[in-house]
């Protein structure tokens, strides 16, 4: 017996040892490529890279002081109450509302994931198909809800943007998938590029454009533009380049915020690239702790009316916990603040599709699924 509960218990390391090997395998594809070549000359040349990385316009730190740690792992750990949906959020996986033929409509799929079909293009920000925002599929932030639409139903894409390169925006999986699925090119900050040649991307398919440069792909106008943040998918920070982006049809002119803090900047892109007929603003993942790298829901309103925004539909919330604040906190912030300041808002249940032309009233649906 002994001998054989042995057998077993060596039988069962064994598998789990072959079972964590089989899971990070594939981690040092999940990092990504390294600028070489010309791509890393080019990125030498522009105004934000020195010493080796890229910096903010607005200098902001992007990591907690060491002191509040310990405060901050108390709280992620021990205090969970609210940070989850009580219930299976509500999808919508055939909307009503048809897209715009020659307007401007707009699919948010879940956190940044959002397809904005403009002027009859098709432009998707930022997706991420997985079940985790990781390098793992073992660890890491765990989705909240599934996708409304498997990624081969997507229709036919004219472009796909990217923000920046954390793993809750850029997707490895996803990228491949697209890659054989679309032929759509990638509109990416300066650097990222080396991430998607790693990836299978063609080089043919890849604009990495720096701030304030700007491409045409489909008949639409794409200008990279600033945002207050950093990047890394490991230990190493800042080695490629973040940003916000700007959209503009003949008549329709859409801004995707990215992940970013609130700063002087956005009346800036604004003034330049504005006014805007919809703003993609990032509302969740604040802390107390990291106050430079992403707004809180007041910020963004800000944000929204120094760019000139006409309809706020908000991101970044409701799908991964990344934050210690309550799952439904920062969708109720931005409703009280909008209504406060008159700010015309759409808040689609993720899947949903808003006319920009026709918003329906904001019925609160995330209400029935915060916290009791």
């Amino acid at each position: 017996m002994a001998d054989k509960g042995s057998a077993g218990r060596l039988l069962a390391g064994g598998l789990a040892l072959a079972a964590l090997g089989w899971a990070v395998r594939e981690i040092p594809a999940e990092l990504g490529g390294r600028a070489a070549g010309e791509r890393l000359a080019r990125m030498r040349r522009s105004p934000r890279f020195r010493d080796g990385v890229f910096h903010n316009a607005v200098p902001g730190s992007y990591t907690p002081p060491v002191g509040s740690l310990p405060e901050m792992l108390r709280e992620m750990v021990l205090n969970r109450d609210g940070r989850r949906p009580v219930g299976p959020v509500p999808l919508v996986t055939s909307p009503v509302t048809p897209p715009s033929a020659a307007g401007l409509s707009v699919v948010w799929y879940g956190h940044a994931t959002t397809l904005v079909e403009i002027e009859g293009r098709r432009v998707l920000f930022d997706p991420v198909w997985s079940g985790r925002a990781s390098p793992s599929r073992l660890v890491g932030p765990r989705r909240l809800h599934p996708l409304p639409v498997p990624l081969a139903d997507l229709p036919a894409l004219d472009a796909i943007v990217i923000s920046h390169d954390h793993y809750d925006h850029l997707d490895r999986a996803t990228v491949r998938a697209l890659t054989a699925l679309q032929g759509a090119p990638f509109l990416v900050p300066l650097g990222i590029g080396a991430h998607l040649e790693r990836w299978g991307v063609p080089a043919s398919r890849i604009v990495e454009l720096d701030w304030e440069e700007e491409a045409s792909v489909a008949g639409l106008r794409f200008v990279a533009t600033a945002a207050r943040h950093f990047s890394g998918r490991a230990f190493t920070r800042n080695v490629t380049l973040w940003g916000s982006w700007v959209v503009a049809g003949r008549a329709k002119r859409v801004f995707y915020a990215g992940d970013s803090g609130y700063f002087d900047g956005y009346a800036g892109i604004g003034a330049a690239h504005g006014p805007f007929d919809l703003t993609l603003m990032p509302i969740g993942a604040y802390s107390p702790a990291w106050p430079d790298i992403h707004m809180d829901p007041e910020e963004a309103v800000n944000a929204h009316l120094d760019l000139g925004g006409r309809l706020f539909l908000p991101v970044h919330w409701g799908t991964f916990t990344l934050a210690p604040h309550p799952w439904a906190e920062p969708v109720d912030r931005l409703w009280r603040e909008a209504k406060a300041r008159d700010v015309r808002l759409a808040v689609p249940r993720p899947g949903d599709r808003v006319d920009v032309d026709d918003v329906p009233l904001v019925d609160s649906w995330w209400e029935l699924f915060g916290a009791p």
